[in-house]
């Protein structure tokens, strides 16, 4: 290979304070290297953004371990092999990877995943059949159990994680109640199903939130928490199950929230209705539940059952503006750079 091509990335340059900006991330080009025995040498075709990436931006210990100064930005792709040194992989094959906010990557084998581009459109690897959706899936079936009759609420519901948890809830018999961030927001909810979609925005939501669910809640999906969550406590049922998969109110937050400690109020509620609150990263569910997500969320993409909304940006130079405005809401379903 020519050692003239170069394999463009953008790396972390400082840890942010506050929502990332430009002056956080830096771009950079090297010389690509040929893969050793084992390896493979792969191209973004497209990229995954998710909010998770925030916390790894930061040193405060998490379930992660943080990027380093100088890491390349962590993010799931779907790659190109250009140059195979490993058995089972061809030049010209379509893989699941993990490259990241780069061009070009050298991996090992033993994660990748091959795509059949025939079967599905490769994106949906990133979103909806792809960790997002596996999320969603696991976080709602294991923790949150929902069962016919049921109302089931979910915040960022527009997003990968949400939208299809409410389309699960409606397939398990459920009632599906979609909270999310302006009206074109609220318009997708109601195209993808949702019994009641409620927009966050708008003034009085615990009002609003009280009067769609008249019945309660019986789960609660945690992608945001802040005021979403201070509208929610008081609709619980009891015995409400609360799988708690992101906390996106305060991923940008540089000191705790002004007002009264209302973690009394939060532990006389969970011990006078018996409530389940359940933090969880998706990893824990993969070995008991990712062949039957597969099966599962597959039928429902191919059938219609469950849909999904892409938010494609060009480029790998976009990335770092389209995760801040992710960060904010402001993409309509997963956000996806294409990259090459």
């Amino acid at each position: 290979m020519s050692t003239t091509r170069l394999n463009h990335r953008i790396r972390l340059a400082a840890r942010p304070h506050g929502e990332p900006t430009a002056a956080d991330f830096e771009h950079d080009a090297v010389e690509i290297a040929s893969p050793e025995e084992g390896q493979v040498l792969l191209r973004t075709r497209y990229l995954s953004l998710d909010p998770y990436v925030r916390g790894r931006m930061s040193a405060a210990k998490s379930y992660a371990a943080p990027m380093e100064i100088g890491d390349v930005i962590v993010g799931a792709t779907v790659s190109e092999v250009v140059e195979s040194a490993a058995e089972g992989f061809s030049p010209g094959d379509t893989v699941l990877s993990y490259g990241g906010w780069q061009e070009y990557s050298l991996e090992t084998t033993g994660h990748l995943r091959t795509l059949d581009p025939e079967a599905a459109p490769v994106t949906t690897a990133l979103g909806v059949l792809g960790m997002p959706g596996f999320t969603a899936y696991a976080g709602l079936l294991a923790i949150g159990e929902p069962r016919a009759g049921d109302t089931v609420a979910v915040a960022a519901a527009t997003g990968p994680v949400g939208s299809a948890v409410g389309q699960i809830a409606k397939i398990h018999g459920a009632r599906a109640v979609g909270i999310a961030g302006g009206e074109h927001k609220v318009a997708l909810l109601r195209e993808l199903g949702f019994d009641e979609a409620l927009d966050h925005r708008t003034p009085d939501l615990p009002g609003r939130l009280a009067a769609a669910t008249p019945d309660g809640i019986d789960v609660y999906f945690e992608n945001v928490g802040g005021a979403v969550w201070d509208a929610v406590l008081p609709q619980l049922n009891t015995y409400a199950r609360v799988p708690v998969c992101g906390l996106a109110a305060n991923y940008n937050s540089t000191s705790l929230p002004e007002g009264p400690d209302r973690s009394g109020q939060l532990m006389g509620a969970v011990l006078a209705k018996s409530l389940t609150l359940r933090g969880f990263i998706q990893i824990e569910f993969v070995e008991a539940l990712y062949e039957d997500f597969l099966r599962d969320m597959g039928g429902w993409v191919a059938s219609g059952q469950v849909q999904y909304t892409e938010d494609i940006t060009e480029g790998l130079d976009s990335a770092p503006d389209a995760f801040v405005g992710m960060l904010h809401g402001r993409n309509l379903g997963k956000s996806i750079i294409q990259v090459s």
